[in-house]
């Protein structure tokens, strides 16, 4: 009696245990979300698009979009973090991912604790621009001209946290230069200005950039990643141009998942969505975006994003910034 007693309990743990590996070996087999922290239209939400329309293709299950903008980003990714651990809620995810918990006192995440990366995506560099009725055409002359303008030269940015301004806030810390940040809701009201000369300069979104440097109504400096831009071979990193080895700033994506959600299904979506990422057509799109692709394994991601999570906690509290 004992032993069948036993080997019940045997069996029924081992169907217990086998329960959540079918589970998983049969994901996806209904609808997956992707969350994007912003309204329609930008940059994280055109991602987001992508990256679903080839998964719900080779899924053979549906890929829904969720808008979810407010707070800087902020209710968006509260939602994911407090979403199932199934895998069925993803995000797409950009620099305030990691900054905004140091800027605002009600973000209740934490890029350890509450969230596991699926796969970085890529970056898009910030071009540094001015008006043209800016008398510097190249960065050294615009640090040469910011050291000696009063009141400081103003930069537009889509807000706190945001690449623009963590471009403009290491310029000013690496060069010692004093500058203005003019923060708006979105980029679109920023380059607005810019364009009309009420501020002077602007880390703008490369590809936002392109056509008003073409056109000449942008004067363009220097892209602000580590590398020359694949877009803009031509100009100089803010690096090389302005002797800065430690200036590097880029607006990267990814996407994250939910932190307990389970390591078969992570290890599936990171599969599937490098593979989407190498595809020929996948590029094409990515390039229109004005994306360097630089895909990353969960574990890699995982760890760029504490890395960029303590550069920006150094250069806020440098800059004197407390969470809100």
């Amino acid at each position: 009696m004992k032993l069948a007693h036993s080997l019940l309990l045997s069996a029924g743990l081992s169907l217990m245990a086998a329960a959540p590996v079918a589970a998983q070996s049969g994901y996806p087999n209904r609808p997956i979300k992707i969350v994007v922290p912003y309204s329609a239209g930008g940059i994280v939400d055109s991602i987001a698009r992508l990256i679903g329309d080839k998964l719900g293709a080779k899924y053979g299950q549906p890929v829904i979009i969720e808008n979810k903008a407010g707070a800087g980003g902020a209710i968006g990714m509260d939602f994911t973090a407090n979403a199932p651990a199934d895998g069925y809620t993803l995000m797409v995810v950009s620099p305030a991912y990691a900054v905004l918990p140091l800027l605002q006192k009600s973000a209740r995440w934490n890029v350890e604790r509450d969230f596991r990366s699926v796969e970085g995506v890529g970056v898009v560099p910030n071009v540094i621009v001015v008006h043209p009725s800016v008398p510097a055409k190249t960065m050294t002359e615009f640090l040469q001209l910011a050291r000696k303008s009063k009141p400081p030269i103003t930069y537009g940015t889509a807000g706190l946290g945001t690449s623009n301004h963590l471009s403009g806030e290491l310029l000013a810390q690496e060069a010692r230069i004093e500058l203005t940040q003019v923060a708006y809701k979105g980029q679109t009201d920023a380059l607005n200005d810019l364009l009309a000369g009420r501020v002077q300069m602007m880390p703008l979104t490369s590809a936002l950039a392109i056509p008003y440097i073409k056109s000449g109504k942008l004067r363009p400096l220097a892209v602000t990643t580590a590398k020359r831009s694949g877009a803009q071979p031509e100009l100089p990193t803010v690096a090389e141009a302005a002797k800065l080895p430690n200036y590097a700033v880029g607006t990267w994506f990814g996407l994250v998942a939910q932190k307990k959600v389970p390591d078969a299904i992570i290890q599936k979506l990171s599969k599937d969505v490098a593979e989407i990422l190498a595809l020929p057509d996948s590029k094409a799109k990515f390039d229109a975006l004005g994306m360097e692709l630089d895909p990353m394994s969960p574990d890699a991601f995982d760890a760029y994003m504490v890395a960029e999570h303590n550069k920006w906690s150094k250069v806020m509290q440098q800059a004197g910034l407390q969470a809100q």
